[in-house]
């Protein structure tokens, strides 16, 4: 089960405490985009992964995630639907918890996100400086939308400063 928060970070903010050691560069692809069952690939450091992820109920879902050969997962990228999202992923601890903060690149280059999860849904962990606001459950900001509606066509963004607070 992944029970999890989203938020978008003020880049301003977050570009002045500067890159943390902890990154990954991530290409992700979606095989399946029904929103009852969404079927991932990633590629990062040189693993590859598919991630079978159920329905959002909250902020829980089910997730299943199992390590595949790299060859099978660059021959599955070529197979899946919407553009590839790239993007750096940075760990970063705070204040008892691990935000993984991703820096949209390609299509959604100037989009940056942080996610945190947690052990159940009634958590409300601390935020860094350098969050901006909250978007949990809002579709626009899921990764398989941003492949098909990706950040720079900029229709859909909330203006700064929006959001759940």
């Amino acid at each position: 089960m992944e029970i999890e928060r989203k938020y978008l970070v003020n880049t301003e903010k977050w570009e002045k405490i500067g890159e943390p050691a902890d990154a990954s560069f991530i290409q992700q692809a979606y095989l399946s985009m029904d929103p009852e069952c969404t079927v991932r690939l990633r590629i990062t450091d040189n693993k590859a992964y598919i991630t079978i992820k159920g329905k959002t109920e909250g902020l829980s879902r089910t997730e299943f995630e199992y390590p595949i050969p790299m060859i099978d997962g660059l021959e599955i990228m070529k197979m899946a639907d919407p553009p590839i999202i790239l993007k750096m992923r940075y760990l970063v601890r705070y204040k008892g918890f691990t935000w993984e903060v991703d820096v949209f690149l390609g299509e959604n280059e100037g989009l940056v996100m942080a996610e945190v999860e947690l052990k159940s849904e009634s958590e409300q962990p601390e935020w860094p400086e350098w969050v901006l606001s909250e978007v949990t459950g809002d579709a626009r900001y899921y990764n398989s939308n941003l492949a098909v509606n990706p950040f720079s066509k900029g229709g859909w963004r909330k203006k700064e400063g929006e959001g759940k607070e």
